[in-house]
């Protein structure tokens, strides 16, 4: 039997990528903020294990989740936030047109799921 318990015990977020996702959609929509890692030439982006030559953003709806994974070769990202507002406006329109994905909450491991925008978008009821 699986256990719904984080896989890190300094993160909220368990083994199952839905409810990851699920907690994505009302964290962003009661806090306002998406957390995105960051350095000095952009933002971070990793390629997709599902798509052939598409890229995937993670983002995560608690900055403490996004933190977890500036260690390594990711040391030099900070968590840094994306207002709701300009995630929805101009991010998720903008990921669409360049036909890459979003990775919402993803575990310690960086496993989780590949979204469309324009499905976050519709999960916002900004579609």
């Amino acid at each position: 039997m699986q256990s719904q318990a984080p896989v890190n015990p300094n993160t909220r977020l368990g083994d199952d990528e839905e409810q990851n996702y699920d907690l994505f959609i009302s964290e962003i929509q009661e806090t306002g903020k998406v957390w995105g890692l960051k350095a000095k030439d952009g933002w971070a982006v990793c390629p997709s294990l599902e798509f052939e030559q598409t890229d995937v953003f993670p983002f995560w709806s608690d900055e403490a989740d996004a933190k977890i994974h500036c260690v390594d070769d990711w040391a030099i990202y900070t968590p840094s936030a994306i207002e709701l507002e300009d995630f929805v406006e101009n991010w998720l329109p903008g990921m669409h047109e360049d036909e890459v994905m979003a990775g919402p909450n993803w575990d310690a491991e960086m496993s989780g799921l590949e979204v469309e925008p324009a499905d976050i978008a519709e999960r916002l009821g900004a579609a």
